[in-house]
């Protein structure tokens, strides 16, 4: 029996605002509890080293689970995917709030030369566990990715992956506001986490009774295949009699997207060294409170908001994708090299160059990238970078933890020379853009 018999045009169909409302909830939950981590990690014996480590948790386990769900979009559908990956999250909550409950227990008291001293406790041991859990089952980015890129017209790519980001900067406005609002309550970092794990509790009911499965590719159904009764239907892109698993050498032969790849970890990389010392750089050169930080955070996605809404819709219409990575990246890389003061004043000025910069670039990125994946593979091609992404994170995180511990502020210049690496290797996407452009006149055809 074939579902979905008629060629139906999902693409204009479906709402974007079921999927927007998940990765909105999603980074929501996730940015309440940003503000305060490094002050929980250092309370609980940890240091800036340590807070890198914890912080790449959740990306080292997400290399390994993103490609699989990835695939398993593909094959089953967005929406089971995005539910089970959801539910991890959540899971990952509940033992969060596990070890902030618990009594601190040290295990053994550590002092290295390059790592710093710390203190390995129970509840840091938990914190780790928590970010292991969402991490493995952390695909919901890339299939969100895949999703909206399923039901998105070639015209409108760049400008609802714009809307992606917006949504997930509305989260992160909003997120560290409630943090500096309840982090000032009796029960401390308690009641944000516990909101997390609400609001991710929330997005899987977002995502079983209001998300639509995309459906792009027709499902075929076997009246003697479990996989029926189980309820995963297959997808008509994998054929369990004709399909296969599609070697990472077969990806690699799309057309530029081993460069887009590359860029895609550099990113990610330069970003990450800015995530792991800044906070660190926050609470201890600034000294700033769990307040301080949320405000800062705000203000800064606020300015996302305003760059990838309004102006990147305006934008993108008349300025190709290309062009707008090239750019993001020059002016994204000032903004690293001003946070090299301790001033206030220019901190704060630095968030404009951040959102102007970022908020040009990286909804560019992904466009270009779904555009190079085309329609078959997005759920794979996606997966896969995510998994570069997780590990640029890995390394950053942990590299801009050390880096910090001795160097300090010039992290932020690691950062300025990584960005700008890939603002000279971008000018090579030109004939990248030339390509898809060339692609998509030939479907048309």
């Amino acid at each position: 029996m074939t579902l979905n018999n008629s060629r139906l045009d999902q693409k204009q169909k479906i709402p974007l605002l079921p999927i927007l409302l998940v990765n909105f909830i999603g980074t929501l939950g996730f940015s309440v509890v940003l503000p305060f981590l490094v002050f929980v990690v250092t309370k609980l014996g940890g240091n800036a080293v340590v807070y890198g480590i914890i912080g790449a948790v959740y990306p080292a386990f997400q290399m390994i689970g993103a490609p699989i769900l990835g695939r398993w979009s593909d094959i089953y559908g967005r929406k089971k995917i995005l539910f089970l990956s959801q539910g991890g999250t959540v899971l990952g909550w509940i033992i969060f709030i596990i070890a902030l409950l618990i009594p601190l227990s040290v295990i053994t008291e550590i002092n290295i030369a390059w790592l710093g001293a710390f203190s390995l406790t129970v509840p840091l041991l938990l914190l780790f566990l928590s970010r292991a859990v969402d991490g493995i089952t952390g695909g919901n980015i890339s299939v969100a990715n895949a999703y909206l890129a399923d039901i998105t017209e070639e015209k409108d790519r760049n400008k609802n992956f714009g809307k992606m980001s917006v949504s997930s900067n509305l989260g992160f406005i909003a997120g560290p506001a409630i943090a500096g609002i309840l982090g000032f309550t009796v029960y401390a970092e308690l009641v944000p986490v516990a909101a997390a794990a609400v609001l991710s509790l929330i997005t899987m009911l977002v995502i079983l009774f209001y998300l639509p499965e995309s459906s792009v590719h027709k499902y075929t159904e076997d009246p003697v295949d479990i996989k029926k009764v189980m309820g995963f239907e297959n997808k008509e892109c994998y054929n369990p009699g004709k399909g296969r698993k599609i070697p990472l050498g077969d990806v690699l032969k799309i057309p530029h997207v081993k460069f887009i790849f590359l860029l895609y970890f550099l990113i990610f990389l330069g970003f990450n060294f800015f995530y792991t010392a800044f906070p660190v750089h926050a609470l201890g050169k600034l000294s700033w409170s769990v307040a301080e930080l949320g405000i800062f955070f705000s203000v800064l996605s606020f300015l996302m908001v305003l760059v990838q809404g309004p102006l990147l819709g305006w934008i993108s219409k008349k300025i190709n994708e290309s062009t707008l990575i090239i750019t993001g990246n020059f002016i994204l890389g000032i903004n690293f090299l001003m946070l090299l003061s301790e001033n206030s004043t220019i901190i704060y000025l630095s968030t404009i160059f951040f959102a102007l910069g970022n908020g040009l670039m990286w909804p560019s990125v992904l466009s270009l990238l779904s555009r190079t994946a085309g329609k078959e593979l997005q759920g794979t091609v996606q997966g896969i970078a995510s998994s570069l992404g997780s590990l640029a994170s890995i390394i950053g995180l942990i590299v801009g933890g050390v880096l910090y511990s001795n160097y300090g502020v010039y992290t932020f210049l690691v950062s300025a020379c990584t960005i700008y690496l890939v603002f000279i290797l971008s000018f090579y996407l030109t004939k990248t853009q030339k390509y898809c452009e060339k692609s998509a006149a030939a479907e048309k055809a």
